[in-house]
């Protein structure tokens, strides 16, 4: 319990009118009051004590936070602690420490090569090393959990399942790593492995909300996913009648390869769902009749282009609806986190003014902007907060008012240039006025995209030649001559805009870095191979040869030519979805991460060391070298004559890089083929549970939150100018997406919502 009082001694909170106004005169004839004065200290005191809890309760209605947290000033000091930047930023490195673990305990990732044919013994770190590490996270793990506990209750922990499953896991993960002390690190699976990604999972708030929809979305699509399933069986029996074994054996092609029984007939039409392996598939057949390919094509047709995108459809619909659900939860948390900010701030003695029915209506507008000085918030909303409640000439605010403040925080950030410099010589403002024209970007475009053009012929002409036979000298040159141009450029437009005018655009930082950077080179190339350059001279005389040093300088300006995005609306528009996608979609990647990571560890348990290359020391040793010698085969299309060795199981960065390349699905049958010869046909589930989780749910899901936000974007801004989508920094969140579908809550309905608060006593 708070060891200060709350806003009022001692408080039935279950009798208590937290603000809803009646009618009923006896409702203002008896109102609950507070005492009207303080002494002293005491009195100064309580007014910090609100101040401090109003600044917690706007820090989180900014962040989305729940309120339902202890609010006596000890309290209020460790939760501002905890949510600070430094602590934040600390939980999420210990988070990605543990989850690093994984590829430097044995199995080892540590090697330049995961093929098993040219791979080093990778470098085991000794028993004790990661044990200690882990056991350092585990350790601020704890602390987090009881930090958390103590801030909200005993009454609220109890009730949230995040955190109890925090604790089970935690006791969890202390009992394995226990046993691997224990047993000197000798121990062939470490079950905390699979339990680590929960400590992501339970960090973000969006990425619970986004599981929470995830399996709320899953019995929808059941009904579409058994029809899929009624699909791929009904003509899997289909085609093993339509393919039979022959006498002729000219004719069996297709049962040999396709259909000779029911699981590798279910197989591969499971693979040609994906189209992987399309024609391949109906070529046998198709040779002998054309009229086989009515079977393939109408079982691609159903499938593929109904079916999935049925499914894909379903997806995107049912858990968009359980996000906007989600999305309203956290907009109620943000106006209730004001709400409350509001009330604490009427429960000051000084400068409070009361209504006709005795409830304290009204806050102070010094009093807000006491409160503003100490939020933690982006400057630029925190400005435009205190803008806006300065304009009340009154000097006070109702609680609308009040609300609307914090409407800022949804509105776009317009960015304003700084006034370009004045200049008295006529010559400096001819300068100005020509080299801030648009017409200069145009023409540094032009230019750009000839030095590419340039490149690209010389690449062309020289592709059939060795590095040897190339003559880098005239390449240099042509560079030399574009670099002198950008550098002029550039030169020209810090004269036009200043310093900070010219910083103040995004496309002249990335235009500046890389003109920079091509100076500094090109320096470097005069310095080392002189001008004009000796083709009998030797070929290299520093750290990189003439040719190399050209190749990167060839990098650099085509990489320099992506300058023409920002003046391309919608390139511009795609160009900051991604950036918006990879700042505030990062909770839907996270998930994948989980999921990437608990595959990959189940991959390591069931398929390490399971396919090895002929000759290999480990299968000359092994007991069952016959059995793995009879699954090597160099059929065309397979495994072994693909060369595919590096793609395998053998530690945890190869397991990664396999399960993107199954859920690319391109040739993904391939792998599921070889680990169904070399370990078990039972294989299969566990990459066709891979390649459903994956491929169908998740990156159909994360496609349509692509076309949610890019649409949300181009719905914004179809009616701007270029100029104005460079001023617009839109602060582009998965709230703000679905805000206008959302209904806001009213005053009624959070005022209700702050009487259960359970350590916030109001009295009004």
């Amino acid at each position: 319990m708070e060891s200060e009082p709350m806003l009022t001694g001692s408080i039935n909170r279950g009798s208590v009118d937290y603000g809803s106004r009646h009618n009923s005169r006896s409702d203002a004839e008896s109102p609950v009051t507070r005492p009207a004065s303080y002494s002293g200290s005491e009195q100064e005191h309580d007014g910090d004590l609100y101040i401090q809890q109003a600044v917690v309760f706007i820090e989180d209605a900014i962040q989305y936070r729940s309120i339902n947290h202890k609010v006596d000033s000890g309290s209020l000091r460790l939760y501002r602690w905890y949510y600070s930047r430094i602590c934040q930023w600390g939980l999420g490195l210990t988070i990605a420490v543990i989850l690093a673990l994984a590829f430097v305990e044995k199995p080892s990732s540590i090697t330049h090569t995961s093929d098993p044919r040219f791979r080093p013994a990778a470098w085991e770190p000794p028993c004790g090393l990661t044990e200690a590490i882990e056991l350092v996270c585990l350790l601020i793990f704890i602390t987090d959990v009881a930090v958390k506990s103590h801030l909200i209750g005993w009454e609220e922990f109890c009730t949230n399942k995040w955190l109890i499953g925090y604790v089970l896991v935690i006791a969890a993960s202390v009992v394995d790593w226990t046993i691997t002390v224990s047993m000197l690190c000798n121990e062939t699976i470490r079950v905390r492995r699979l339990l680590r990604p929960f400590f992501l999972l339970q960090n973000s708030s969006l990425m619970k909300k986004t599981l929470k929809c995830i399996k709320r979305t899953l019995p929808e699509i059941a009904s579409v996913i058994l029809l899929l399933a009624l699909h791929l069986c009904l003509f899997t029996m289909v085609g093993m009648l339509i393919f039979p074994k022959s006498e002729e054996p000219e004719k069996n092609g297709e049962w040999q390869a396709y259909f000779r029984n029911l699981p590798q007939a279910l197989s591969s039409l499971l693979v040609l769902l994906t189209t992987a392996n399309n024609p391949d598939v109906m070529v046998p057949a198709y040779s002998l009749n054309r009229g086989y390919a009515l079977f393939f094509i109408l079982f691609s047709v159903c499938g593929t282009y109904i079916l999935m995108n049925l499914l894909t459809a379903i997806i995107y619909n049912q858990f968009r609806g359980y996000l906007l659900m989600s999305v309203k939860t956290s907009v109620i948390r943000r106006r209730l986190g004001i709400r409350a900010a509001f009330e604490v701030l009427c429960c000051q003695v000084q400068g409070h003014s009361i209504d006709s029915e005795g409830h304290v209506g009204k806050v102070r507008v010094d009093t807000v902007l006491e409160v503003m000085s100490r939020v933690q918030m982006k400057s630029y909303y925190r400005q435009a907060v205190v803008t806006a409640a300065r304009q009340f000439s009154a000097g006070f605010m109702d609680g609308e008012a009040f609300q609307r403040l914090f409407d800022e925080l949804d509105k776009d950030r317009i960015k304003e240039h700084p006034p370009n410099p004045q200049y008295s010589s006529p010559f400096l403002q001819w300068i100005q006025n020509t080299c801030s024209h648009y017409y200069l970007t145009v023409v540094g475009n032009v230019v750009a995209l000839a030095n590419v053009i340039c490149i690209c012929t010389v690449l062309v002409l020289d592709s059939e030649k060795t590095v040897s036979q190339r003559d880098d000298y005239y390449m240099e040159v042509i560079n030399c001559a574009f670099i002198l141009y950008y550098l002029l450029e550039m030169v020209l437009k810090l004269i036009a805009f200043g310093w900070r005018g010219y910083l103040s655009y995004k496309n002249n930082i990335f235009d500046g870095v890389f003109t920079v950077l091509l100076l500094v080179l090109q320096i470097a190339i005069v310095a080392t191979y002189k001008i004009p350059y000796q083709a009998s001279s030797p070929a290299q005389r520093g750290v990189m040869s003439l040719w190399e040093m050209v190749r990167l300088a060839n990098m650099l300006i085509v990489f320099r030519f992506l300058r023409i995005i920002p003046e391309i609306k919608l390139m511009a528009l795609v160009a900051s979805t991604l950036v918006d996608l990879v700042k505030n979609l990062r909770a839907f990647a996270g998930i994948l991460v989980v999921v990437y990571y608990v595959y990959a560890v189940i991959g390591i348990w069931l398929f390490h060391g399971a396919i090895r290359p002929p000759g290999s020391p480990s299968t000359v040793s092994n007991s069952s070298t016959e059995n793995r010698t009879s699954n090597y085969t160099m059929e065309c299309g397979s495994y072994e004559q693909l060369e595919y060795w590096p793609n395998n199981f053998d530690d945890f960065a190869s397991s990664l890089v396999l399960l993107y390349d199954v859920m690319v699905v391109n040739n993904w049958q391939v792998f599921m083929d070889a680990y169904s010869r070399y370990t078990t046909e039972w294989s299969k589930v566990y990459f066709v549970s891979w390649w459903l989780t994956s491929s169908v749910m998740w990156v159909n899901l994360f496609v349509a939150l692509i076309l949610e936000n890019f649409t949300y974007k181009w719905d914004k801004s179809h009616a701007l100018s270029v100029s104005d989508v460079e001023r617009m920094r839109y602060e582009t969140t998965v709230q703000r997406m679905f805000r206008e579908h959302i209904q806001e809550p009213t005053q009624e309905e959070l005022l209700v919502q702050l009487q259960h608060h359970p350590h916030l006593h109001l009295t009004r």
